[in-house]
């Protein structure tokens, strides 16, 4: 009778665990898949939609570009690609957190569920500040301080990378305070030291808010001060956390 050894296990486990990361990865490919052609239909629709904040501060009668023939296909169907992955996104997590979930303790579980809500959740809400509050500010900024001799004439392709980097910055930085809870779990740091470093971390706040926003102050005080919010908020999420697992832990059991 043939037993099998620990090199066999250990290669039977390592191509198992590669078999579930396949089956992971297709199965968030279909989702993509299938929410893109839900969205294609609408590619027109979505592009005017993203176009609204800027067209409607722009004189009568005038509207977008394509700098080359193709802009003008290629880029709503971009924008409609971007949609259906962030439509997506929880699908896509819950298949990350499917692969790994077994490999976690009940109370790594217990955590790690809540946290990845609030990272979906503060992901779309600052893309919603983005679109609602900061891109009619920002343009509206723009085309009134803007000389009369200069006309502006958007390039469809220019003005959606311009909104996907916006969104995209405000979409990562409203997830500081899930970022401070995880260093806070992980004793990284402490919650005292977060309190003690707030001054750096408030400087540093409107230094990247400089960098990452456009060149007005509106837009840079929009991202640095709910992240500044958004920082004491981790510091108290944090701390109640903190508490609660080392009371949990102190436990008799």
């Amino acid at each position: 009778m043939n037993r099998a050894t620990p090199e066999h296990d250990s290669e039977s486990t390592l191509i198992d665990h590669l078999i579930e990361l396949r089956s992971r990865l297709v199965r968030g490919l279909i989702g993509v898949g299938v929410a893109l052609a839900a969205l294609l239909p609408f590619t027109t629709r979505i592009y005017n939609w993203l176009a609204e904040p800027l067209i409607a501060r722009l004189p009568a009668g005038e509207t977008f570009i394509a700098m080359n023939p193709a802009g003008a296909f290629f880029a709503p169907v971009k924008l409609t690609f971007f949609v259906a992955l962030f439509a997506a996104a929880p699908w896509l997590l819950y298949q990350a957190w499917a692969f790994v979930a077994p490999g976690l303790y009940q109370r790594e579980r217990k955590l790690a569920m809540p946290l990845l809500a609030s990272a979906i959740s503060l992901f779309y809400i600052g893309c919603a500040f983005a679109y609602f509050l900061v891109l009619p500010m920002v343009f509206n900024f723009l085309t009134t301080f803007k000389p009369d001799v200069i006309a502006i004439t958007p390039d469809a392709g220019s003005y959606l990378d311009f909104v996907l980097v916006i969104f995209l910055a405000f979409g990562i930085s409203f997830e500081l305070p899930v970022a401070l809870v995880i260093l806070v779990l992980l004793g990284w740091v402490t919650p005292q030291q977060l309190r003690e470093s707030r001054g750096y971390a408030i400087v540093g706040v409107f230094v990247l808010a400089a960098i990452i926003t456009p060149p007005d102050v509106i837009s840079q005080l929009m991202l640095a001060i709910p992240m500044c919010l958004l920082y004491e908020a981790g510091i108290i999420v944090g701390s109640w956390l903190k508490k609660s697992v080392e009371d949990e832990t102190a436990e008799p059991r």
